[in-house]
């Protein structure tokens, strides 16, 4: 008997959460295993950022195409190439202080279609 998308179960007080996708508990499922790349336009956007840090400058570098693994790995290259602190969360990477010129070369030279954004 197929199973029909009104009567698939998500939630078990056995198993707990059942993914809709797999029918697998939410912890052993098959699906969310392999790393997915989030969604974009392919553009990697880099702007520089004062609003709300309290006078500090962040360049911020967001679009980038990578899983989170991934975008960790980048941002510390990144961390190390501009001689800065930083951290990559939520797809977004931030490198404190205004990098955005050595910022925009090191990615065109690592492929991504990168421009400045914001004022």
């Amino acid at each position: 008997m197929a199973r029909d998308e009104s009567s698939r179960t998500v939630y078990s007080s056995a198993q707990g959460r059942i993914c809709p996708n797999c029918g697998r508990p939410a912890a052993s499922c098959l699906c969310r295993s392999s790393p997915r790349a989030p969604r974009g336009d392919g553009v990697v956007r880099v702007r520089r950022e004062v609003q709300g840090r309290h006078g500090k400058t962040v360049t911020t570098i967001s679009g980038i195409p990578l899983p989170k693994d991934a975008l960790r790995a980048l941002a510390s290259e990144l961390k190390r190439r501009c001689g800065t602190g930083g951290s990559a969360k939520e797809g977004v990477i931030e490198i404190q202080g205004d990098h955005r010129d050595v910022l925009v070369a090191e990615l065109a030279a690592r492929g991504f279609v990168v421009k400045l954004a914001g004022g």
